[in-house]
């Protein structure tokens, strides 16, 4: 039994962080640009609070979060570098971020109404970083065009009453893995055109900003002030089998021991629904793993495995708490590692093989791991 065993656990390469920020940063400052490191869904699986202290020692003058609470559990862990989040509900508690200083995002002149109000509700009044964005071409949040004026006008009448400043103003991409779909062509002009009306309102935002990390590695003339990295910064290629090689490093890495192995004679079925049969005779090891862990069900006959120097194919379908593996005639025993998927650098599955096998993106994949997995982080001193 190997003497490294451990519990199911999520081993997160803080170093490769750092790499891949310095990389990304390095990549677009020819351009002027620099790097918002978006840390949201707890930092795509891979914990957000450090996430962003890496993000931070890389030199990152940004983070990028989904919602309020995001931005909230940030700065009360000590964060107080320029912070932004974009997504609300109504009824959100606008006046927690602006009172710790976090920019929040704008879609609507109703929103900027609420935020108006959340300021004056503060006991000492202090205006708020205000971001604006519009929608070119998502459909997603974000001002319609047809509104963006109506947007831009309550902005600036705002700045006017001194009840924020407008820091930024911003859209996204929507087909930016895919660098010739004329959608990013599309999308660029019109944020040109909304960048145009808000410089004929007056304002002069600190920021713009429309890349994402596909944007930022393929599309340099998207560029701006910032982008925004996200799936870049953990070292999985945005646009796999289309983007430079970088040297980005895959940070995560998930792993279990075998809870136990068993010999199958040929004709016994594995899993639920039986829907693998052994054709001969083989050893099979349980993974105490399964999709209440975040491993995709989709992964059952289809993903692989690393274990002892070799891939192994999952076999029948995932369950709650545990899958099988077909060992073939090498030998194994209880304890043994189990590599679901890491770097790829020893020739272990990466998140992309998982991601391929089961139909989706590595960006799902790396962000529903957890369940009952701890995260281990490892950095160089520490």
């Amino acid at each position: 039994m190997s003497a490294e065993v451990r519990r199911p656990e999520i081993v997160v390469d803080l170093d490769a962080i750092r790499r891949n920020v310095g990389i990304l940063r390095g990549l677009v400052s020819p351009d002027g640009s620099d790097v918002m490191v978006v840390v949201k869904a707890d930092g795509y699986g891979h914990g957000m609070l450090e996430a962003a202290r890496a993000a931070r020692d890389a030199g990152a003058p940004w983070l990028g979060v989904a919602t309020i609470d995001e931005a909230v559990r940030l700065r009360d862990a000590g964060d107080d570098g320029r912070l932004l989040c974009w997504l609300n509900v109504p009824g959100d508690d606008w006046a927690a971020a602006i009172a710790r200083d976090v920019d929040v995002t704008a879609y609507s002149v109703a929103e900027l109404e609420a935020i108006r109000a959340a300021v004056g509700d503060l006991p000492r009044r202090t205006p708020a970083r205000v971001q604006l964005k519009v929608d070119t071409g998502l459909s997603r949040g974000g001002s319609t065009q047809d509104l963006w004026p109506d947007v831009v006008a309550a902005a600036r009448a705002g700045e006017a009453d001194d009840v924020w400043r407008v820091t930024g103003v911003w859209s996204h991409f929507a087909c930016s893995d895919e660098p010739e779909h004329p959608a990013n062509a599309a999308q660029e002009r019109a944020f040109l055109d909304a960048l145009a009306v808000a410089e004929a309102a007056g304002l002069r935002p600190e920021v713009r900003h429309l890349a994402n990390s596909a944007g930022a590695i393929l599309r340099p003339s998207s560029r701006f002030d910032l982008v925004r990295c996200g799936i870049a910064c953990y070292g999985l290629d945005p646009a796999p089998g289309v983007s430079p090689d970088l040297g980005l490093e895959p940070a995560m890495t998930v792993t279990a021991p075998l809870a136990l192995t068993k010999r199958l004679h040929a004709g016994a079925s594995v899993s639920y629904g039986h829907t693998w049969t052994a054709p001969g005779d083989t050893h099979v090891g349980l993974v105490p793993l399964g999709y209440g862990d975040g491993v995709p069900r989709h992964a059952g006959n289809v993903a692989d495995v690393w274990v002892d120097g070799k891939r192994r194919p999952v076999r029948g379908r995932i369950c709650m708490d545990q899958f099988v593996v077909d060992l073939g005639d090498d030998p194994a025993e209880p304890g043994d590692r189990v590599v679901l998927f890491g770097p790829g650098g020893s020739g272990e599955p990466t998140a992309d093989d998982w991601a391929r096998a089961c139909g989706t993106i590595h960006y799902e994949i790396v962000t529903r791991m957890g369940g009952r997995l701890t995260r281990r982080y490892t950095e160089a001193g520490r």
